[in-house]
């Protein structure tokens, strides 16, 4: 057990002394922070607005209306034309629209058919959406006229509309949408960090084969206490810098909260985040984080760890070999949107269960409540699955190791890896 403690601190220590695990620790929130807002600012500044001529032919609409509905939505313009339009259809371009809609003939009563916004380019989604929806304002305008409905009386009915909440009696403070968020975002920090460090355990690997210090330490230690020890030390080294980032959040939130907020989107923000705070259980989303990135992380190093030891220095060998196993990985997030759509489903049980899936599925889930959505019974059994799993991976890497790390010059398949991991 000595001898894999040393090879711990070995490889926690190689790593945090790099000057890119400081670079990286430091850069990461910055990037991360810049790639949210700023993203959100490009998408924003860059969304199309359209300016759109609609030409009635049903004689229900008029400019008012239009004119009403520009104001109270801005973000795209629609442009009233009655009468003599030909012009307008053969012209919209230069004009400056982006495109027209011609409104048939229709009664109120029976509603209009599906339109049509002719334009001479394809639109994003997004303003064909807003163009629908102001078109579904007037309409209503219309029908409230014709039904004589006043003001008064239209922002009584749009006012009093039915507001369903859910409440889990098992555990009262969860909320869906919350559940939705803090859910994604754990599944998916799990994701990055498995793919990112799983990757560096099959270079660290691959790099002591080249340099034939395997060869040494293979002499010296049994092959699972070297790859226990290998997959433990870096392993704390993804936690270190986790615990890190969380220090840094931790740190500027204290200081814009005690500042009283710099702006109102940072006031939003914090706001934003006491609120999920309040709606979710943050030890026991804490722990079992912890938990299930430690887990998946050995689970899956121990595989990474074990086509390091059949390659040689060719990386597109390493990243062929390694593609079934990041597949998994990413099947495991693929379940992840119809797993928070119905975190109770058997697909969501079995998954959040199963080894291969459950660091993802199971962190996907768990903010939902426990014991409400996920029964302690599926939690434990996931947990003591998970380790399991990690131990018999980090046997069968080991077996592995033993042999391919000493191949040279032969490019293995995972056919003849089986027959390594097998043989006595």
């Amino acid at each position: 057990m000595n001898k894999s403690v040393l090879i711990i601190r070995r490889e926690y220590l190689t790593r945090v002394r790099k000057k890119t695990f400081i670079i990286s620790t430091i850069l990461f929130p910055l990037l991360y922070l810049l790639l949210i807002f700023g993203t959100s600012y490009i998408a924003t500044k860059s969304s199309k607005e359209l300016r759109v001529a609609l030409i009635d032919s049903s004689g229900l609409f008029d400019r008012g209306l239009v004119n009403r509905a520009n104001m109270e939505d801005s973000s795209n313009t629609l442009e009233y034309f009655t009468g003599n339009t030909d012009s307008v259809i053969s012209n919209f371009s230069e004009m400056g629209y982006d495109g027209y809609i011609v409104i048939p003939p229709a009664n109120w009563e029976s509603g209009l058919p599906e339109i049509t916004l002719k334009a001479d380019k394809t639109h994003g989604i997004t303003s064909i959406y807003g163009i629908q929806n102001k078109l579904n304002g007037i309409w209503n305008n219309i029908k409230y006229q014709k039904l004589g409905v006043n003001e008064a009386t239209r922002a009584t009915l749009e006012k009093n509309k039915i507001s369903l909440r859910e409440e889990n009696q098992k555990d009262k403070a969860s909320n869906a949408g919350i559940a939705t968020g803090v859910g994604y975002l754990s599944a998916f920090l799990i994701y990055f960090i498995l793919l990112l460090y799983g990757s560096q355990v099959m270079m660290g690997v691959m790099e002591e084969k080249t340099n034939r210090i395997a060869e040494v330490m293979v002499s010296s230690i049994r092959p699972f206490q070297l790859m226990l020890g290998k997959i433990i030390g870096i392993s704390l080294v993804a936690l270190t810098q986790f615990l890190l980032w969380i220090v840094f959040a931790l740190i500027i939130y204290n200081i814009t909260k005690a500042s009283g907020g710099s702006s109102n989107m940072m006031s939003g923000a914090l706001e934003g985040i006491q609120k999920v705070v309040s709606n979710i259980n943050v030890p026991l989303i804490l722990f079992c984080f912890g938990f299930y990135l430690l887990g998946g992380f050995f689970f899956y190093s121990a595989l990474y760890a074990a086509i390091g030891s059949a390659v040689n220095e060719d990386m597109r060998e390493a990243q062929s070999l390694s593609f079934p196993i990041t597949m998994l990985v990413i099947f495991a997030v693929a379940l992840m949107a119809p797993v928070i759509s119905d975190p109770t489903s058997d697909l969501a049980v079995w998954a959040s269960i199963i080894p291969f899936s459950s660091p993802i599925i199971m962190m996907a889930r768990i903010p939902f409540g426990v014991p409400g959505t996920v029964p302690y019974w599926q939690l434990g059994l996931s947990m003591a699955l998970l380790i399991l799993g990690f131990i018999f991976t980090t046997w069968f890497a080991g077996k592995i190791y033993r042999t391919g790390i000493l191949m040279y010059g032969k490019k293995p398949s995972w056919k003849e890896m089986l027959k390594w991991a097998f043989r006595k």
